[in-house]
């Protein structure tokens, strides 16, 4: 039986008594490992892996330098161990239940309590808690048994009668792109890869709160606050207390009968939480607070954003929609695939990840899609994504691959699933749960079929079907039912004609196809969830990876830094197409991230042109695990390549932007904002000297939400030669500018670029100035720091304002290329 109590009568209750909160010591210090064989200890780091303790007892040298990847493969085939002693008070001793907690154990693991087996883990990806009370003292150790991968999943491949068509990764579930990619070294690590807790309390401890939302209108949002708890005292009454934003929404009496119990509570007139682009992504602190007696027994506080967000198919005469509705809204997505920021989780800080996506939100992103060969991120992930209004598109993770459909794998794989989702769900970031990365689409598509008897066939198929059409979805709708879950990301693959028609859309007819980029004008889907091409990274990165000053891009360590065995020459051919091929290295990194840029923000501005037939847009890879050449925009260092430079104004909620049709020049605004936008659409076609050849200025209306054709210009009399000039397009405040010719092809002329450096509170201030335009104009220093623009055009007899943000004191060697140099 449930009744209100008044929040004054409790308040002086809780005055009199003493609050029993469970309490949590974490034992992530006093670490020693070794290989099993070996008696030396060395000191460790929890969290940690194997490969960065090796690196900091110098046992072993960098493996993102040079050829050091290949030579370290040994340590995946060895077993290790990690130990470790602590002490627990005699209060805590005293407490009825102690538990340890392990939230990430990397992976097939055997853990000793006081020389007492507790656990065996086979999931780098679950969380495991285990009764200790009976086993711990006021002095222990923990001793945690690393076994090789490779021994498991031999066994387990000896199971089945034929071969999977990606063996070993597929049996052990840990970040897969540990095995390698086509972007990462093969550094199959292990180790304690997050906390390990000892959580002790007496006679109640909330081990879940998910504040579900039910209802949401302007007028009110309608919520449950829904309580997994451990209680000792079942039938005896508690009292549970709801605050939102610190206000008491709730006070309910219950005589608990079971371990999960809902309370429902509701906001007045609330507020919503949206894409940073399109409205406040506001949070509500939102707490649950359980007391027995007056004395608080346990409490648990989140950050929850209240909107309502949907994917959006619907037949049309096109096909099938694919798009976000946020807040009833459809909501454009703009954004890219993420990968891990580190082969190595244990070295990923709070400002790595306030670093990169902050650089998620200044390239004006909407959406990140985490990517299904990775991990599920760190709760500091999701946790910036909610207050910085960024969509979160999870994948399962599982990736290019075909699984195991036995009983024991399905269950392994069924806990994972709802320890994740549960972790998670109180995040409004989360807009989409799918199952995995083209593991549909290379069954399909990939000859993994060929040669392959029917009954075997079948039986991968089933198993597919059990994991990605039962397990998975299972999970998702019994515990975030308000979330959409996608089976497989490409719904088809490219070689289907509905890959353009329905679903989201893999296009790499671009890059391993080799397809020129104008391809994309054309080949538009209803949501491009991949598509991307390759760059080398900074200078920075290349002296990293060469382990000395040199940019050597030829050298044999650089090469450990190409994992695509077609990369260089897919580099050179598309650059050859389009831009002249220089010959020396800092000048060839320069061109690749031209190629990369220019030929990815042609895709970006057709697809955003498309909408609404379009919704959606996200690139491969926003950022790299290591050093490398790789489709990312920012590279391991974090440096911005050209392309992130680009893709924030490619990505503005307002954008300008044309092609020629049939001799035929058309212009965009594309207006992402939910009101409508009204100003002078001023266009003109300039020669390199600034000199005008044709100008139209028009007053316009563009409709909220949407993209609309605003100029229409006939080519066909035109005398202009296309390769000395440049349509130049604004409207309120955003530029555009639109060639006609290929970049090899322009006329461009060679001029001294005027620059001016004063300081600032913040770093300095760069004036830049030319007589005549000045193509893809890159700044780049030695010293540290962070250029608000870059790889842009100067306009003739025009000053360009750059700040650079720097801790530094002195800026003396700034240095400036221009694709005008270029040019023979």
């Amino acid at each position: 039986m449930k009744r209100l109590f008044l929040a004054i009568i409790i308040v002086t209750a809780v005055g009199c008594k003493k609050d029993d909160l469970p309490k949590s010591q974490v034992l992530n210090e006093n670490w020693q490992f070794k290989k099993s064989a070996d008696t030396s200890w060395y000191a460790a780091k929890v969290p940690g892996q194997v490969h960065t303790d090796l690196l900091n007892n110098q046992r072993i040298e960098d493996p993102f330098v040079a050829n050091n990847e290949l030579d370290l493969q040994w340590i995946s085939e060895e077993d290790w161990v990690y130990k470790s002693k602590f002490s627990v008070d005699e209060e805590t001793l005293k407490r009825k239940h102690l538990e340890l907690k392990f939230n990430g154990l990397d992976t097939y693991a055997s853990v000793f309590l006081n020389d007492s087996l507790i656990l065996n883990s086979k999931n780098a990806f679950r969380t495991y808690q285990v009764d200790v009370k009976s086993i711990i003292k006021s002095e222990n150790e923990l001793k945690i048994v690393f076994e090789s991968t490779g021994k498991h999943e031999t066994l387990e491949a000896e199971k089945l009668p034929y071969k999977m068509p990606v063996d070993k990764r597929v049996f052990t579930r840990k970040p897969q792109f540990h095995y390698g990619w086509d972007w990462g070294p093969i550094l199959t690590s292990s180790g304690i890869s997050r906390a390990i807790e000892l959580v002790s309390w007496n006679d109640l401890k909330i081990r879940d709160v998910y504040f579900k939302q039910n209802y949401l209108d302007d007028g009110s949002a309608s919520l449950q606050a829904e309580i997994d708890i451990e209680y000792d005292m079942l039938s005896e009454p508690v009292e549970i207390e709801i605050f939102v934003n610190d206000e008491l929404k709730s006070t309910t009496e219950l005589s608990i009968v079971s371990n999960t119990f809902s309370v429902p509570f509701q906001i007045k007139n609330p507020k919503r939480w949206w894409p940073h682009n399109v409205g406040e992504p506001y949070l509500y602190s939102m707490k649950a607070v359980i007391k027995h007696d007056g004395r608080i027994l346990d409490q648990v506080e989140k950050k929850k954003g209240l909107r309502t967000v949907a994917l959006i198919q619907e037949k049309d005469n096109a096909g099938k929609t694919f798009y976000f509705k946020v807040n009833g809204v459809p909501v454009y997505a703009k954004g890219a695939n993420y990968i891990p920021q580190h082969s190595f989780q244990g070295e990923v800080t709070k400002a790595d990840y306030e670093r990169l996506l902050d650089d998620t939100v200044d390239a004006n992103m909407n959406m990140l899609r985490v990517w299904g060969g990775g991990i599920y991120e760190e709760d500091i992930f999701y946790e910036l994504c909610d207050e910085k209004g960024i969509m979160v598109w999870q994948d399962f993770m599982f990736a290019c691959a075909m699984y195991p459909g036995d009983t024991a794998f399905l269950e392994n794989v069924k806990q994972e699933a709802i320890d994740n989702v549960k972790r998670l769900r109180n995040h409004s970031s989360i807009a989409l749960w799918c199952g995995n990365n083209e593991n549909n689409e290379a069954w399909h598509n990939w000859g993994w079929q060929t040669d392959r008897g029917q009954e075997e066939i079948d039986e991968i198929w089933e198993s597919y079907q059990a994991l990605f059409n039962g397990v998975l979805p299972d999970v998702v709708n019994q515990y975030h039912s308000e979330i959409d879950y996608w089976e497989s990301s490409p719904s088809f693959g490219r070689r289907d004609p509905r890959s353009l028609t329905e679903g989201d859309a893999h296009d790499w007819w671009i890059w391993h196809d080799e397809y020129p980029f104008e391809h994309l004008l054309e080949a538009i889907p209803r949501f491009m969830s991949e598509f991307g091409f390759q760059a080398f990274p900074s200078y920075e990165a290349i002296k990293y990876i060469n382990g000395n000053d040199s940019i050597s891009i030829s050298s044999k360590a650089f090469d450990t830094h190409q994992k695509h065995p077609r990369g260089y020459s897919i580099i050179r051919n598309y650059m050859e197409r389009d831009y002249p091929i220089p010959e020396k290295d800092e000048d060839y990194v320069y061109m690749s991230q031209l190629v990369q840029a220019n030929g990815m923000v042609l895709g970006f501005e057709a697809q955003r042109r498309a909408r609404p037939y379009n919704m959606g847009t996200l690139y491969w890879q926003l950022n790299d695990c290591w050093p490398v050449i790789s489709w990312s925009s920012i590279d391991y260092l974090g440096n911005w390549k050209a392309m992130h430079f680009k893709t924030k104004k490619a990505f503005e909620d307002i954008l300008v932007s044309t092609k020629v049709d049939n001799d035929t020049l058309k212009t965009w605004i594309v207006n992402d904002k939910l009101e409508k936008q009204s100003g002078v659409l001023n266009s003109k076609i300039i020669d390199f000297n600034g000199r005008i050849i044709w100008e139209n200025k028009q007053q316009v209306e563009v409709s909220s939400n949407t993209s609309e054709l605003k100029l229409q210009h006939s080519l066909r009399d035109s005398t202009f030669d296309k390769n000395k000039v440049v349509l130049v397009s604004e409207f309120n405040g955003k530029t555009n500018h639109y060639y006609f010719s290929r970049p090899k092809d322009l006329a461009l002329h060679t001029a001294e670029i005027l620059k001016t450096i004063e300081p600032t509170e913040g770093g300095f201030k760069i004036e830049l100035s030319s007589p005549t335009l000045q193509k893809d104009v890159f700044l780049y220093s030695s010293t540290k720091g962070r250029f608000s623009d870059n790889f842009f055009d100067i306009l003739p007899n025009t000053t360009v304002v750059i700040e650079f943000e720097t801790n530094h004191k002195t800026f003396e060697d700034l240095q400036i290329k221009s694709f005008n140099n270029f040019i023979r």
